[in-house]
């Protein structure tokens, strides 16, 4: 459901050792793993495997489960440990790739979907973001799962300051905000469903999940 969908660098030979594009990254053939600085961001924590796939899963093939768009490209970027965790600073630069392939190589990377959150406010995030803006990418961010509203009590990268940024809650089989939603008059432009969704998990699983990261 995902393999076919995975974005591939026509300019990186894979395995080779090279930085045959010249982009600073070695083996960069479907993304980057910003956490451990290779070349193979093959989702060790499941999170990332099951967002792809309710974003992208292949449609129409008697399997699993169907994607919103049956055909995006998925460049996986990650930065965040098997357990979840990771830094500001590698979340930017993992940004970054996104907005230098696009602007230098040429990658018609169009959405970045940042299904994560925590942190303090930071400058340099906020400007990576902004950048990305620039470069004509949306930033679609998770707005969180606490239930408070992120009006008074931000949430990031869903509340930082740039026009780009898409904040999403999520919505139950009732169509009202899930109990966990963040929310925001201001801050949170969209929510979708996110309680109980269904779709890919690492090794040709399937499994269900709730989170604002879900919608």
């Amino acid at each position: 459901d995902l393999a076919a969908n995975m974005w591939t660098n026509p300019g990186e030979i894979a395995g080779n050792g090279i930085d045959d594009d010249g982009n600073g990254f070695v083996d960069d053939v479907h993304g980057y793993d910003f956490y451990n600085n290779d070349g193979d961001p093959m989702d060790d924590n499941l999170h990332g495997t099951h967002v792809a796939g309710t974003i992208a899963a292949v449609g129409n093939n008697g399997v699993g489960v169907v994607g919103v768009n049956w055909t995006s490209s998925i460049m996986a970027l990650k930065f965040l440990s098997a357990e979840g965790y990771g830094s500001t600073s590698d979340a930017i630069r993992a940004i970054n790739y996104a907005t230098m392939m696009r602007n230098k190589y040429g990658v018609n990377v169009r959405v970045e979907n940042n299904s994560w959150g925590g942190g303090l406010f930071s400058v340099s995030l906020q400007n990576s973001i902004r950048l990305t803006g620039d470069a004509g990418i949306l930033f679609v961010a998770a707005a969180g799962n606490s239930g408070t509203n992120n009006d008074s009590l931000p949430v990031y990268p869903a509340c930082y300051d740039s026009p780009n940024i898409l904040a999403v809650g999520a919505t139950d089989q009732y169509d009202d905000l899930a109990y966990f939603s963040c929310y925001g008059r201001n801050s949170v432009q969209i929510a979708a469903p996110g309680v109980g969704i269904y779709s890919t998990l690492p090794g040709g699983r399937y499994g269900s999940l709730s989170g604002t990261s879900m919608a």
